[in-house]
């Protein structure tokens, strides 16, 4: 298996083919045969991972599994503590309301972020400010959401981390891969074969059918000692159907025909070796 982190560029899209003729990360990553893991938005900027292991891949992508992943936003003006708080309770982004985040105002950008291929939109009069901002659902365009939606739209998004995986130390458009202790850590948090909350999927061959069909299902073979009813007659035999009468589990128009005499031609006895030899006219094979 392999994990690949990457710091993706503003304006590169998060795929490996464009038929606009983009840029993408076919354009920084030569490594075959790995994917990303979730998406980052065309103008935001920062880490991408990617990976070969579907397993992990889909783990890491689904909002259930709740992967942390954090994000220096530039907005406009300088947020209240009370803007902070609606953050950190959660907001209502107009077509959801989003679950609490962690949500920090910063005195500048860290000492490690790089300048933008495209400087952002200055206002004179409006002064900038970083907020470091840490989410677990990964909704469209959130964190950008979020900002505008407590009054500070956000100019420019970058993603420092995905779960214990900073961004440190790569510049836009480098890659590395993971150290095995990293990969190993990652596999380990969110590799489980059963996450908080997951339920087990009921196998294909039963979907669709009830409790007591499952388990009537298979019950069919040869030795099955019971029938599904009625229609099902012959279901409760050895396997073999009789050579006359009917086998298994009598219907109740079938009991008088089992209690009266023998049958002209040797009626009674083609029941008994129907029913593999059984006594009572195959009465206790149905039960």
């Amino acid at each position: 298996m392999r994990y690949v982190l990457v710091n993706k560029p503003f304006e590169v899209l998060t795929q490996f083919t464009d038929e606009n003729g983009r840029a993408t990360l076919k354009d920084f990553v030569p490594v075959p045969g790995v994917y990303p893991v979730g998406r980052l938005d065309y103008d935001s900027e920062g880490l991408v991972l990617l990976t070969d292991d579907k397993g992990l891949q889909h783990r890491l992508s689904e909002p259930r599994y709740k992967v942390p992943k954090t994000y220096l936003a530039q907005v406009e003006g300088v947020p209240t503590e009370e803007a902070l708080a609606q953050l950190r309770r959660g907001v209502d982004i107009k077509t959801s309301y989003t679950a609490p985040a962690e949500a920090e105002l910063l005195a500048g950008p860290p000492a490690y972020l790089w300048e933008r291929s495209k400087p952002i939109r200055f206002r004179a009069a409006i002064p900038t400010s970083w907020l470091k901002i840490t989410i677990s659902q990964g909704m469209n365009r959130q964190v950008r959401k979020m900002t505008a939606a407590v009054g500070f739209p956000t100019l420019r998004l970058i993603r420092t981390n995905i779960a214990h995986l900073p961004v440190d130390g790569l510049a836009p458009g480098q890659w590395r891969e993971l150290t095995e202790a990293e990969a190993a850590k990652l596999r380990s948090a969110y590799s489980a074969t059963k996450m908080p909350g997951e339920r087990a999927i009921a196998p294909k061959s039963t979907t669709g059918a009830t409790k007591a069909e499952a388990s009537v299902k298979p019950a069919k073979p040869a030795g099955a000692g019971r029938s599904a009813g009625p229609k099902s007659a012959g279901a409760g035999s050895t396997g073999s159907r009789p050579a006359a009468g009917k086998g298994g589990r009598f219907s109740d128009s079938d009991k008088p025909k089992g209690r009266s005499g023998p049958k002209p031609t040797g009626g009674g006895a083609g029941r008994s070796s129907g029913a593999g030899g059984r006594s009572g006219g195959g009465r206790s094979a149905g039960r």
